[in-house]
């Protein structure tokens, strides 16, 4: 029961009980004389109704309190689905709201937390794996140590490198403890240097890589290569969903005082609903994983860490007639 909730301040709460206090005592002296009880007995009973009264009123006003401490204590067991009751107006009902706020948060790092592990531990599981059977072949004498075999192994090694060095990536930009070294770059220049990078792989299927840039001297300020990394990320995933024969557009250009990239290519697209969901971690959409192939899902969460620290966004959108259109947005 918190019947003082309707009040808005902890000092006119606390006024509101010592009024009470004081009527109830000159109420049960003023019955104690008419009644003639003595003075002592009257004193008493008056005292006692009094306190009634204040732990009553005093209940409502803690309540709050204990339960953020068994809240707490709850949160500090792993138990990050107790809330607190936050029905006043009050200081302390402010720090119910900012209670429930905060552990709201910590529910969601704990379970972005067990994600990741479980994640993880899934992907770094299967080139591991891999790597297991085919060297227990080697040894067993099933398959003989050829080129291919060995080109094999080498492959699941890759993997689980780039993994490895994917996850310390991303844990360092969501540290800060990566500084960006920015300087002015040519936006040409770099859109052109991550083609260049691309296009052994796009010509393997025909994927035609162009680059469009307007002004042609366009600059941008950033670290140009943690930019690179983006791009060539962005490229990479652009390249792996697009059809054979297809193409792939670079562009940049300036508009509304910022600098903005696309990548654009003419593969399934994004749906919308998972249109935000690309750049969690680990995420990879249904029509990603139905063509068997993709990365790590942490590419495009580097992306935005790396985007966001640059002051920029990153976004999907779509692409018409059909394809899927990765937007860079960064300040001059």
């Amino acid at each position: 029961m918190r019947p003082l909730d309707f009040l808005g301040s902890i000092k006119l709460k606390l006024g509101v009980v010592i009024v009470f206090a004081v009527a109830v005592t000159v109420f049960v002296d003023a019955i104690g004389d008419r009644i003639g009880l003595s003075p002592l007995v009257t004193a008493l009973v008056a005292g006692a109704i009094a306190l009634a009264v204040v732990q009553l009123l005093a209940h409502g006003m803690t309540s709050p309190l204990r339960e953020m401490v068994g809240a707490a204590r709850a949160m500090a067991r792993g138990d990050y689905g107790r809330r607190v009751t936050a029905t006043s107006r009050d200081e302390v009902g402010e720090l119910a709201r900012a209670f429930n706020s905060m552990a709201t948060e910590l529910a969601e790092v704990d379970r972005v937390r067990r994600d990741l592990v479980a994640n993880a531990s899934h992907e770094l599981r299967t080139p591991i794996g891999a790597l297991r059977a085919k060297l227990e072949n080697l040894v067993d004498g099933v398959e003989t140590t050829d080129r291919a075999a060995l080109a094999g192994l080498l492959d699941q090694t890759e993997r689980l490198a780039d993994l490895v060095e994917q996850l310390l990536d991303l844990s360092k930009l969501e540290s800060g403890a990566v500084p960006l070294e920015r300087g002015h770059v040519e936006a040409a220049m770099l859109l052109e240097r991550v083609a260049r990078e691309w296009r052994p792989l796009a010509g393997e299927r025909n994927i035609r890589l162009e680059v469009v840039v307007d002004p042609p001297g366009l600059e941008v300020l950033c670290d140009e290569r943690r930019l690179s990394q983006v791009l060539g990320n962005l490229v990479a995933n652009a390249v792996r969903h697009s059809p054979d024969e297809g193409a792939v557009v670079l562009s940049a250009e300036r508009e509304n005082g910022r600098i903005r990239y696309e990548v654009t290519d003419e593969g399934p697209g994004i749906l919308p609903d998972e249109a935000e969901r690309v750049f969690e971690r680990f995420y990879r959409s249904d029509r990603a994983r139905s063509q068997g192939g993709g990365g790590s899902g942490l590419g495009l969460a580097i992306a935005r860490w790396i985007v966001e620290l640059h002051g920029g966004s990153i976004r999907a959108e779509e692409a018409e007639p059909r394809g899927c259109r990765m937007v860079v947005e960064l300040p001059t």
